[in-house]
């Protein structure tokens, strides 16, 4: 029912901070119909092309000021990703993306209120950078 949003079209592009690219950028919505703490977020995985991001390469924001990597978000018990809200994936990697065409594949897991188990959503897309 919520497939779709775990990657949200059009939201891959190469980040710049202080003119130089750092990375790439992607969103999700939650899986879920309510919010939950960033704490509650079991993992997140990133695939460009079938090469998986190391996962201490990925940054995650509510607000895309303050990030937190994904070791530090298991502890992030006041910042909540709300239904219907981005939360926005970072992947730290020097140039970011090459351009032309890549196929990303995003999966999200959270742990969610009365279920026993993470839900986890898949989406996998061509994006053009």
């Amino acid at each position: 029912m919520f497939d779709n949003n775990v990657f949200k079209k059009d939201t891959c592009k190469n980040i710049e901070e202080n003119g130089e690219v750092i990375g790439y950028e992607l969103q999700t919505l939650i899986t879920y119909y309510r919010g939950i703490p960033l704490s509650m977020v079991e993992f997140i995985k990133v695939a460009i092309d079938e090469k998986e991001a190391a996962s201490d390469k990925i940054q995650i924001s509510i607000d895309r000021e303050d990030w937190f990597y994904l070791s530090e978000a298991a502890t992030v018990t006041t910042y909540k990703w709300e239904y219907g809200e981005p939360l926005y994936i970072r992947v730290l990697k020097p140039g970011g993306l090459v351009k032309g065409d890549h196929q990303v594949k995003l999966t999200v897991a959270t742990r969610t209120a009365y279920i026993p188990v993470p839900l986890v959503g898949v989406k996998e897309r061509t994006v053009t950078i």
